[in-house]
């Protein structure tokens, strides 16, 4: 184990409790991969606001994306373009959960948070607060907790080349997600990254330093809190041109994803009906058929919405 300050606060962050039902089903996402899973994080909006309405995001960490059951197109899909989606709706002691659940391999995590990955999406993500809600093992749940790290120093090295010369902390993580958003393919503008940022100013201001004390970046800190990293001209020349090849490959993936998820999103049909309800209060009845194939019962599913004046 790295004893440091940023290994401390991550491993702190990672194992801090929510609530009881979070754990449960967690625990029992991971008894589907029949003992290949290694850890279960636990991440967005309801670990931010502590709720169990709306949808729980996790991500299930796999010893190999082929131990999830499931055909072999997913399994072969998942390789070459992780991760697959999934949405389950469960009763946890009497509370009624939904949860969406991403499915990557432990290899797959780590590749995509390191330094080098050309996709901004899983770092960018684990940089912001999340934790491990179920490990098989000590082992497991650190390396869960060595890869967050990583997010956050890829993160913050990032945020460091393109943010300004000198600034508070908040400006160098907003300027980063600002960068980051406009290289996805989001719903929430860019603003988004301000929000997330000043729900949780301390932490963010804490993390910066020293993340680039662990990634050797040096900087100079006044005392009227502001930064300045030491980046030198040529460096922050390379970063931009860099950067600019990841977001020209951002929305692309971003569109590929989707039209994987077409055709791997497990539990798709029960996503699309909880929205439906959760808009319009009214909850279609559809057929074990239609819940193995979404895409061809989705025309008669549209129609029958039409009818029902939930869509104009």
């Amino acid at each position: 184990m790295i004893n440091e300050p940023l290994r401390c606060s991550v491993d702190e962050e990672m194992r801090r409790e929510v609530p009881p039902a979070v754990a449960t089903l967690a625990a029992q996402l991971a008894a589907r991969a029949s003992g290949a899973a290694a850890s279960v994080l636990f991440y967005g909006s309801n670990l931010r606001d502590a709720r169990l309405d709306g949808v729980l995001d996790f991500y299930v960490l796999l010893d190999g994306v082929g131990s999830w059951p499931g055909s072999r197109v997913a399994a072969l899909a998942n390789w070459l373009l992780p991760p697959n989606v999934g949405y389950v709706e469960a009763s946890v002691d009497g509370q009624a959960l939904r949860a969406k659940y991403a499915l990557i391999s432990l290899a797959q995590f780590q590749r995509g948070v390191s330094a080098t990955a050309l996709d901004t999406t899983l770092w960018a993500r684990f940089s912001q607060p999340c934790c491990c809600v179920w490990a098989r093992s000590e082992r497991e749940r650190d390396a869960a907790t060595d890869a967050v790290r990583q997010a956050i120093m890829t993160a913050t090295r990032w945020a460091a080349e393109l943010g300004p010369e000198r600034g508070d902390a908040q400006t160098y993580w907003r300027t980063l997600f600002a960068h980051t958003y406009a290289a996805e393919l989001r719903v929430e503008t860019r603003a988004r990254g301000d929000d997330l940022v000043a729900r949780d100013t301390e932490r963010y201001a804490r993390l910066l330093p020293e993340s680039w004390r662990a990634s050797g970046i040096g900087f100079e800190q006044a005392g009227d809190g502001l930064f300045a990293p030491m980046i030198s001209p040529s460096a922050r020349a390379d970063a931009a041109h860099r950067w600019a090849l990841r977001r020209r490959l951002g929305k692309p993936l971003n569109i590929l994803r989707l039209l994987k998820a077409a055709f791997t999103f497990d539990g798709a049909m029960d996503y699309v009906l909880w929205k439906v309800e959760r808009h319009s209060g009214v909850r279609p009845e559809v057929t074990a058929w239609q819940r193995r194939h979404p895409l061809l019962a989705a025309p008669g599913l549209y129609r029958r919405l039409r009818k029902l004046n939930v869509l104009r």
